[in-house]
């Protein structure tokens, strides 16, 4: 049996356009800045039942950063990496893999997955 379709509000709707024009991982208070645009007065316990709803609708997929919040971004995309901006907090996709991840790994272990992070400063920061 297939879960209940859940409805498309304003909110959601604003939400999820948020998302696509920031086209980059986001986290809920940058959600309900950049959607509140659209939909004036949009509650962050409205962006995180939304984000819930989106994630088990399987648009969204979480994006874990070691100290950080959870980030979200549109689900969907081929293998790929993240760049995190330690000035302005953002994170923006990094659409590119190393090559041979196995031939990093001590001999005889058997790599069955991986996850690379860069850290620094964004070209908007780093021009200010």
């Amino acid at each position: 049996m297939s879960a209940p379709a859940t409805r498309d509000t304003k909110q959601k709707r604003a939400i999820r356009a948020a998302f696509l024009a920031a086209d980059r991982p986001l986290n809920p208070e940058q959600v309900r800045e950049m959607a509140s645009a659209e939909k004036v007065g949009l509650g962050i316990a409205t962006v995180y039942r939304n984000i819930k709803q989106l994630l088990e609708e399987g648009w969204l997929t979480i994006v874990q950063l070691p100290g950080e919040n959870a980030h979200f971004e549109v689900a969907g995309k081929a293998h790929h990496h993240h760049f995190h901006c330690k000035s302005c907090k953002k994170v923006f996709a990094l659409m590119a893999c190393l090559p041979n991840v196995q031939t990093l790994a001590p001999a005889g272990f058997r790599v069955s997955g991986h996850e690379l992070l860069l850290y620094g400063t964004c070209e908007t920061c780093a021009q200010a």
